[in-house]
């Protein structure tokens, strides 16, 4: 099967798993799902992840039972691009949540890019 949107579908796979509290989860592996699971890995919002072959693992981290992650939101969609300056990269839910871009220095976490001065596609807001 083809995938239209491989971010959202990343998102929704992710979404899924945790609401039915598994641990790990395996999708169909890129190098732009690699990027984004590394940023959300360094912002603490999964344990690892790891890139084996055709197959990215993702596991889950969870806090008291309850995932680390209460929501993911795709906001540049095929249908409709998103681009923002450097100046114009949202604070998602006040600071509580990361924004990841798609820049000219590769993907990257909204506050790293607003430090660089660097606008690009907004992928999605996570929180």
């Amino acid at each position: 099967m083809s995938v239209t949107d491989p971010i959202s579908d990343m998102l929704t796979r992710i979404r899924n798993a945790h609401r039915a509290l598994h641990a790990e989860l395996v999708l169909p592996a890129s190098k732009l799902k690699a990027s984004i699971a590394g940023i959300l890995k360094d912002e603490g919002y999964i344990d690892a992840y790891a890139v084996d072959g055709q197959a990215l693992s993702i596991s889950l981290k969870y806090q008291g039972g309850r995932p680390l992650i209460s929501g993911l939101k795709r906001v540049s969609k095929p249908g409709r691009r998103v681009y923002v300056g450097s100046e114009a990269i949202p604070k998602v839910q006040n600071g509580l949540g990361i924004s990841i871009l798609s820049t000219s220095r590769g993907i990257l976490e909204g506050a790293k890019a607003r430090e660089l001065k660097v606008g690009g596609e907004l992928l999605c807001e996570i929180w």
